[in-house]
């Protein structure tokens, strides 16, 4: 399967012309990516390696997210997520966690809408982080919940990527 370039819409094989919005078809490219990234992202992996590493798993891997959906939507939308590790060493102390705030929104939203335009059949936005990982902390469990609706969403795309390109 092929996309356009310019809107993202799905291209049929042979197609000249995006019928969406009349952008020229490039040739194709290779459907597979010279880099897979990683499909693995599991909670319980998550929480396990983060306990016995101190945390420094828990950075790895957010680190990681950041990256990848930075390599899998930024042609699309034009974008760029800072990296974890930055808005977790200097931008959280900074804003007094205001910061943390609205990367998690913003890098949801995204996540959202890649997986919207790439026509992946899976509920994530940023209302599933205001609702699980905010308000469900009243009930202990949401951020958990957040956190698996995280990984699974980026294991989506990731696979998606991995494919499709």
């Amino acid at each position: 399967m092929a996309f356009c370039t310019k809107c993202g819409k799905e291209l049929e094989d042979g197609a000249s012309v995006c019928p969406n919005c009349g952008a020229p078809v490039q040739p194709a490219a290779p459907s597979a990516p010279a880099m897979q990234l990683k499909t693995n992202r599991g909670l319980i992996k998550y929480i396990f390696l983060s306990l016995i590493t101190f945390g420094i798993y828990g950075l790895v891997v957010m680190s990681a997210v950041s990256t990848d959906i930075n390599t899998i939507a930024s042609r699309y939308d034009g974008k760029k997520t800072m990296h974890y590790c930055l808005l977790f060493f200097l931008v959280s102390w900074l804003t007094l966690g205001i910061g943390v705030l609205v990367w998690n929104h913003r890098i949801c939203a995204r996540i959202g809408n890649e997986l919207d335009r790439r026509g992946i059949d899976y509920s994530f936005g940023a209302g599933t982080f205001w609702g699980w990982e905010i308000l469900g902390s009243l009930i202990v469990i949401g951020p958990f919940v957040y956190l698996h609706k995280l990984l699974k969403a980026m294991n989506l795309l990731s696979e998606h990527y991995n494919t499709n390109g």
